[in-house]
């Protein structure tokens, strides 16, 4: 039976690759994201743009559009973030709040208030996007791993609230990914050690899978390149 899923930050290079893994196994693909449309189609999905997600009301609104179109939800992909690299002293504090409503705020929105569907759901899934990074933060990314560090906590947390239910909460925790705008940043690179959005969708698509029904809680590194 095609399950409902839902990727936040559809649009984007990883997300697309998340979403268009679930959609060649015959599952039923809604897209969120803040962009106001999509660059690249896939075919089938519901795609939602637009969508603040540290907005509860937005959310609310594009999880109703979803259960609508799709009967439900069963797994919820959250991929929505952003970067920035900055020294505190060199740095803006604005930059700490930003980060942690793109990373955060936006997972911990969405998760809330999909909770009623995912727990009607057979086999609810919940995975978050979280950072290797943020195991142990380097010069610059101190704002940036904070947030993504309250991604795992989150997932840890979660988890636990969640335990007598058939809902299981786990985070990807990937090395650099290779990304147009990671190789435009870093062009020095040996860009064969980093990890490609489409491993990192298989890893997703396991833990959302029958499978994977016995991981919760995990923080799961993804670092391997090729």
């Amino acid at each position: 039976m095609a399950r409902s899923v839902i990727v936040t930050g559809g649009f984007g290079i990883l997300g697309a690759a998340v979403a268009a893994a679930f959609a060649r196994t015959g599952d039923k693909v809604a897209r969120i994201d803040f962009a106001p449309e999509a660059r690249d189609p896939l075919v089938g999905a519901l795609d939602i743009g637009g969508v603040d997600l540290t907005d509860a009301a937005a959310t609310q609104a594009a999880l109703d559009r979803v259960a609508a179109a799709h009967g439900g939800i069963d797994v919820l992909v959250n991929v929505a973030g952003g970067f920035t690299w900055e020294t505190l002293e060199g740095g803006s504090l604005a930059s700490w709040a930003r980060m942690q409503a793109m990373n955060l705020t936006t997972a911990a929105t969405i998760t809330q208030l999909a909770l009623p569907q995912l727990k009607a759901s057979a086999a609810g899934r919940i995975i978050s996007i979280g950072a290797g990074a943020a195991v142990k933060a380097g010069m610059g990314m101190g704002a940036y791993a904070a947030s993504k560090s309250g991604v795992h906590r989150l997932t840890e947390a979660l988890a636990e609230e969640l335990a007598g239910t058939r809902v299981t909460v786990n985070a990807i925790l990937p090395s650099i990914i290779d990304t147009p705008t990671n190789r435009a940043d870093m062009p020095d690179a040996d860009f064969t050690t980093w990890v490609q959005p489409e491993a990192i969708a298989d890893v997703i698509a396991f833990l959302a899978s029958d499978a994977g029904r016995a991981v919760t809680g995990a923080l799961i590194p993804v670092t391997r390149g090729g």
